[in-house]
């Protein structure tokens, strides 16, 4: 069973994939990919994909009988979000957390949320304090620029 799957009646975690449709740059028309071609799609090293299911953020990759790994549209739409989460700051034992209470089930739903909403807010506090220093940027890059004008224009 992988991360995404779930027991009827549970609720799924919607939040996969990040995108509607087919993927930009991913392989299509299969379903079974291996190390290389993931890592080429997501931009992470064979190493740390392994790493990933090592530490439980990218639990039961499926293997061929020789043993080589072959990832599923699923696998790499859990991938997908894990991008998104780790673009967003989130710490590596939060990622394994929720990819863990995703295992766990239904009744792990309200502290997937909890956890989600205080990340979100992380988030959005980062957000602010970065829009606050591109006024800075922005108000300094005035300056410069008035100035320039000025001297070009001789006054």
């Amino acid at each position: 069973m992988t991360v995404l799957d779930h027991a009827p009646g549970e609720v799924q975690d919607r939040a996969v994939p990040c995108r509607p449709g087919p993927q930009p740059g991913r392989p299509q028309g299969r379903d079974r990919y291996t190390i290389s071609e993931v890592a080429e799609y997501t931009g992470l090293s064979a190493h740390t994909l392994r790493w990933y299911e090592r530490i439980g953020l990218m639990p039961h990759v499926d293997r061929t009988h020789t043993g080589q790994r072959r990832y599923t549209e699923r696998d790499l739409d859990w991938l997908d979000l894990v991008g998104r989460l780790r673009l967003t700051g989130m710490p590596v034992a939060d990622m394994v957390r929720y990819a863990q209470m995703v295992r766990e089930g239904e009744h792990t739903v309200a502290a997937r949320e909890r956890l989600l909403s205080a990340h979100r807010d992380d988030v959005r506090r980062r957000i602010a304090e970065l829009r606050s220093t591109l006024d800075v940027l922005d108000y300094k890059i005035d300056i410069y620029a008035d100035a320039r004008r000025r001297a070009s224009e001789g006054v």
